[in-house]
């Protein structure tokens, strides 16, 4: 499976601790589950949907798959396939990242360039 970009679901303080420490090692889920959980374009939404669902001050960072060294591309309980990182990234290899708009119903609003 080959993608150009993975994206990576933060709360905007855990993005603030890692540009201030130059790495992203994780959030407290990733350091559970033993590696950094990413998602493809095509499923930033549903991963919004079933684990942020109502979560405000959230961001959305696009890395470059490339930049990004133990980058696999594993099953999950449901059947998909989600790129995990075994390993913490530099934050120089984001290339973007975007604010993540919350709605009253507590669903979420991506930016459309995203």
């Amino acid at each position: 499976m080959k993608f150009e970009f993975v994206y990576k679901i933060c709360s905007k303080s855990e993005w603030l601790i890692a540009k201030k420490n130059n790495k992203f090692i994780g959030t407290k889920k990733d350091k559970e589950d033993g590696f950094i959980h990413f998602s493809n374009k095509k499923q930033v939404q549903n991963t919004l949907k079933k684990y942020f669902f109502g979560q405000k001050d959230l961001i959305l960072l696009k890395i470059e798959t490339s930049k990004l060294d133990n980058l696999i591309w594993e099953q999950a309980s449901d059947g998909n396939i989600f790129p995990h990182l075994y390993s913490s990234f530099d934050i120089p290899n984001v290339c973007n990242q975007f604010d993540i708009t919350l709605n009253e119903d507590g669903t979420h609003i991506l930016p459309s360039n995203y």
